[in-house]
């Protein structure tokens, strides 16, 4: 699974990054965490507005900072949708 925190450095943006490695640790979930912080990158990724989130290249938040409960639940989703595939 990848998972891609889009942001500029802020404190919003490490939050949700802070917040997402949790919830990955929490879920025992596998995953490549990156944060780009490349403003050109943010539109070809289809993000507007910071802090954005994807998960395997799919954008599931964008200008807020989800819960936990939310993040564990696109996590889980991510990752049920990765073994079906198998």
């Amino acid at each position: 699974m990848k998972v891609q925190i889009l942001g500029i450095g802020c404190a919003r943006c490490d939050d949700l990054e802070k917040r997402v490695r949790n919830a990955l640790a929490e879920l025992d979930i596998a995953a490549d965490v990156e944060h780009v912080t490349d403003l050109k990158r943010f539109s070809s990724m289809g993000v507007f507005m910071t802090p954005g989130l994807l998960i395997d290249g799919k954008v599931v938040s964008q200008g807020r900072v989800p819960g936990v409960a939310q993040l564990k639940a696109w996590l889980e989703e991510a990752q049920s949708a990765k073994e079906e595939a198998v």
